[in-house]
């Protein structure tokens, strides 16, 4: 009886042991059921810390803050208690049933793996009005706005979009991110560079507010009817200030982050009138000229010359074919060379395209160049216009005659490949040669054979001082590391030193540069990671704290360049900087 006493303790002590000892690691949600215009953070917490951890891919959800790592350690009566969280915050993109999916981590050898969560997205809620809550404040006080040119525009006329964060007075914001960008589907798009914009004073809602021009984007809406222009969502960081206020009675803000989008847009493409449309018309809109040139018009035969036709103006340039020139069959004429000289800005395309054709006459003559006609739609007066060039009579002064009938001429057009006219193109061989007989010459104990038969020996001193030399600097692994850092350093930072002296550029570069740099040193991609992860990973590398917040201060100079006034004195001394900060990191950073 007592030895069933004794196994029945001894089993329960050694179940207890291994519960206590197995590892715990799950999922926690801030609620499982939100509107669509809530947000969700999700904790992963674990009681024993671990290597390589990888959350799920979060589908149906917008990660809009995070990872956010925090640790927990403590002893109560004699007992560690250990706790590890990652956590994210998250912003639902539509309704329906979603799942959390597992997220895994490594501890001791050995992968653990979360359970899934279902969440449940419902419609919007209405949230109270307390004008103490930030995330209320932030929602009144921060617009994103589209503001579109023309809403009926004709098929393949410019209309431009325009995205306007607007901020009111006693906001502030820190950053933004694209978090949804429109595809257009349905236009012709490009974006127009708004790098080196500065904050304006404006009006929205009859209020003051101040607004920064985030985007602009010319459309050519490529199909009739109702076109929807889809948003573009962003997630700011915005400072509100609090109830609280500090010694000196000035009121301490608080940073929230904020989803804020621009809604969609439709708009109402109208059809090109049918009446009076040309034959020939090829979906010209706008406002053009047109000429037909020639490089020449007296040439002999088997000379070249070159006729250009070329559209000029404003409008849909890149968008239609030029006409075709027909030509008589005496004059033979190449494939065309498509040239084109267009800028976008605001107002649309405008500039120049051209055909440049190669023609080579066979025959003595005078051969005519038909006039051509290039029809377009006129948006002033919406109506057709048709522009014809004037006949250009090229004048064939000496080659061979034709005596094939005249009446024969016809305007056939033959097709050949593509040519490049030159003074060079028809070439003679020559006939006539200017021998030159050289005296005998020996090899055998000449300067030539001396210098090859020692030069070999001689050698030999500086092969061997080479590598005596290249084997101490192989074994001087200290200075072998900071070479390399050095190289490296200067590899990822040559862009950005061709910029210094050009404030955005350089900027744009040195951040590019500090990207990249820590996508070869951490193999992890950075475009989703915060300051505070790339802090974490560093020191995690036992990478010195200063040098972690010198790397994270030139970060934070790149962002406040771009609305500040910067001195090429500063560029250079951050261009410096970032070049001796990545050498520390890549000497004390450990794989």
């Amino acid at each position: 009886m007592k030895l069933f006493k004794l196994l029945h303790i001894t089993f329960f002590i050694l179940v207890a042991t291994a519960v206590s000892g197995q590892v715990k690691f799950e999922t926690k949600l801030s609620k499982k059921k939100l509107g669509i215009n809530e947000r969700l953070r999700v904790d992963f917490q674990m009681d024993k810390d671990g290597d390589n951890f990888n959350p799920p891919s979060f589908e149906g959800f917008t990660v809009i803050g995070g990872p956010n790592q925090s640790v927990s350690n403590s002893w109560i009566n004699g007992v560690r208690s250990y706790k590890k969280t990652y956590s994210y915050f998250l912003a639902p993109k539509s309704r329906g049933a979603f799942t959390i999916g597992q997220a895994t981590i490594e501890i001791e050898g050995q992968v653990y793996k979360t359970t899934p969560v279902k969440v449940q997205v419902t419609a919007a809620i209405d949230k109270p009005k307390d004008p103490n809550d930030p995330n209320y404040l932030a929602s009144n006080n921060i617009h994103l706005v589209a503001e579109i040119s023309n809403t009926t525009p004709y098929l393949n006329e410019a209309i431009t979009v325009v995205y306007k964060l607007y901020v009111a007075p006693t906001t502030g914001v820190d950053n933004w991110r694209e978090i949804d960008i429109p595809k257009y589907d349905d236009f012709w798009s490009q974006t127009i560079d708004t790098k080196g914009q500065r904050v304006q004073n404006g009006t929205y809602k009859g209020e003051d507010y101040r607004y920064l021009v985030l985007r602009k984007t010319v459309l050519y809406p490529q199909r009739t009817g109702k076109l929807n222009i889809e948003p573009l969502s962003l997630n700011v960081a915005v400072q509100v200030p609090t109830n609280r206020r500090d010694i000196f009675g000035s009121r301490l803000m608080t940073r929230v982050n904020k989803t804020v989008s621009a809604g969609n847009r439709t708009i109402n493409v109208k059809s090109l009138p049918e009446n009076g449309k040309p034959a020939d018309f090829s979906g010209a809109v706008g406002d053009f000229s047109f000429k037909l040139t020639t490089s020449k018009t007296e040439l002999d035969a088997s000379e070249s010359l070159q006729a250009k036709v070329e559209v000029r103006g404003k409008g849909n340039l890149k968008l239609f074919n030029l006409p075709k020139i027909t030509l008589p069959s005496s004059l033979e004429v190449y494939e065309p060379e498509h040239k084109e000289n267009v800028s976008t800005t605001t107002r649309g395309m405008q500039g120049s395209i051209s055909d440049s054709y190669t023609i080579v006459p066979q025959y003595k003559g005078k051969y005519p160049l038909p006039t051509v006609s290039f029809s377009y739609f006129d948006l002033k007066t919406e109506s057709y216009k048709r522009l014809s060039s004037e006949e250009i009579i090229i004048n064939v002064l000496d080659g061979p005659v034709n005596t094939a009938s005249q009446a024969s001429s016809t305007t056939n057009n033959t097709v050949k490949q593509n040519v490049v006219a030159n003074g060079n193109q028809f070439a003679f061989i020559k006939t006539k040669t200017n021998l030159i007989l050289k005296e005998n010459t020996y090899f055998f104990k000449s300067k030539v054979f001396w210098g090859l038969l020692l030069g070999p020996f001689l050698c030999i001193p500086l092969v061997v001082l080479v590598r005596r030399k290249k084997a101490l600097r192989d074994a001087d692994i200290t200075g072998n590391k900071i070479r390399k850092a050095d190289r490296l350093a200067r590899k990822y930072l040559k862009g950005a030193k061709k910029q210094l002296g050009k404030k955005e550029a350089f900027y744009e570069a040195l951040e590019k540069a500090l990207h990249n740099y820590l996508k070869a040193k951490l193999r992890i991609e950075t475009s989703d990671l915060s300051k505070d992860r790339i802090q974490s990973l560093l020191l995690e590398r036992n990478v010195e704290t200063e040098v972690v917040n010198n790397f994270i201060a030139i970060f934070e100079n790149c962002e406040l360049a771009r609305y500040t006034p910067i001195t090429n004195v500063t560029m250079q001394e951050d261009y410096d900087k970032a070049a001796k900060t990545i050498s520390l990191i890549d000497k004390q950073a450990q794989q």
